[in-house]
């Protein structure tokens, strides 16, 4: 192969680095579909199974027209079938050998009580990938319990982290549930990798309680630390950050850590020389002991002048910053643009395109949102023939669309 031939192959190959793997999505809501979406992204074929008629749940009746479902879900296929029957099980089964990857998010033991536990799966092809996604883990005194993102928030410590102390609240977003489904993806990637040295299939299991985890970590060191538990203020002093309103309203976010050099720079776009010499704010330590008073002299100097100035001073000396955006306003922003985050909007719907670029290039998220059983036949007819396909339509184990 000439270097030309050999380089646009690899570009390829990483543009789309999962071309040709096949995964079997048995779930429902974000947590995992959102992490096969993000591999479906990546290149990867998606099957999703769900329930005859109305679908999974979190297409809430609308079938491919929920722009929650959209986001997470465009570019799959979906096969709906029936698992409450032993024909429907019989046929995912017939079907294993033919995808690398099973995922699922089922309460522990469920699918397993119904033969398509990973034991079971692993049986039929033996270097499967096999993915738990739970809300607690498979065991534990709470393993049995249904879990959400709001659950997530709460027993994960985020509520606590987000709030001021012992005023606890609800958070904005959805960060747990897309945290387990980033989690997610990540550990079918490595069990592939593992995969292609050793031949061998894994079961990989996470929550959302271990997901979180990773959110959380820094606040987990904090009260190792300190033996006292973080909350939405606990960092600010370490951290020398700060959120502060402007002459025009509009806010900005500060963050110094523990430089020298950007505490000098922030002063210097201040026009504060003073401070730097000031004992209370000399060195880190002591800055970190002041801070809430030098929060109020921050707070002072930034009501001066309109953010449109500050942001000129603040990167004309360095100082790390950026404005508070809101949703629209991240958007529209021209470096996000520039990142390609966005993909132009399609039938009412802007997708997000996956957080990584290959060889420059981020890979478009693709194709439209599966209606409920739109590819049930097409992807049954490779362990099936048309006279058994009809039988499991005309008897109700499988769904296609009408």
């Amino acid at each position: 192969m000439s270097v030309e031939l050999l380089s646009g192959a690899r570009s390829t190959m990483q543009h789309k680095p999962l071309t040709g793997i096949r995964i079997l999505e048995i779930g429902g809501y974000i947590s995992l579909p959102y992490g096969t979406s993000l591999l479906c992204a990546l290149g990867a074929e998606v099957v999703k199974v769900e329930k005859p008629g109305d679908g999974e749940d979190f297409r809430r009746r609308d079938n491919n027209r929920s722009v929650y479902f959209i986001q997470v879900n465009a570019g799959k296929r979906s096969l709906a079938v029936d698992l409450k029957r032993p024909e429907g099980v019989a046929l995912v089964k017939k079907l294993i050998p033919r995808f690398d990857v099973v995922l699922e998010n089922m309460r522990p033991g469920k699918l397993a009580a119904l033969g398509l536990g990973p034991d079971d799966c692993r049986a039929l092809r033996p270097d499967l990938v096999y993915g738990s996604v739970t809300g607690f883990g498979s065991g534990g005194p709470l393993a049995s319990r249904p879990a959400y993102d709001t659950i997530g928030h709460a027993f994960g410590g985020l509520y606590s982290l987000f709030s001021d102390a012992g005023n606890y609240q609800l958070a904005g977003g959805l960060c747990a549930d897309l945290v387990t489904g980033l989690a997610t993806a990540t550990g079918v990637l490595a069990a592939l990798v593992g995969r292609a040295s050793s031949g061998a299939g894994q079961h990989v299991e996470t929550s959302i309680m271990e997901a979180v985890s990773t959110l959380t970590t820094d606040a987990i060191t904090q009260y190792f630390e300190t033996g006292t538990d973080p909350d939405r203020q606990s960092r600010h002093p370490q951290a020398q950050n700060f959120c502060v309103q402007t002459a025009s309203g509009e806010f900005l976010a500060l963050h110094l850590s523990s430089s020298q050099k950007f505490w000098r720079s922030l002063c210097a776009a201040m026009s504060r020389p003073d401070l730097p010499e000031d004992p209370r704010f000399a060195e880190f330590r002591h800055r970190e002991r002041n801070y809430f008073e030098l929060v109020k002299i921050v707070e002072a100097e930034f009501a001066t002048k309109p953010k449109d100035e500050w942001e000129k001073r603040l990167a004309e000396f360095d100082v790390p910053f950026a404005p508070v955006l809101t949703m629209s306003g991240y958007i529209e922003h021209p470096q996000v643009k520039w990142l390609d985050l966005i993909e132009p909007e399609r039938n009412g719907v802007s997708l997000v395109r996956p957080p990584w670029r290959f060889e420059g290039s981020r890979p478009e998220r693709g194709g439209d949102a599966p209606r409920v059983g739109q590819h049930s036949r097409e992807v049954a007819s490779e362990i099936c023939d048309d006279a058994e396909l009809d039988e499991l339509v005309a008897a109700g184990v499988l769904y296609v669309e009408s």
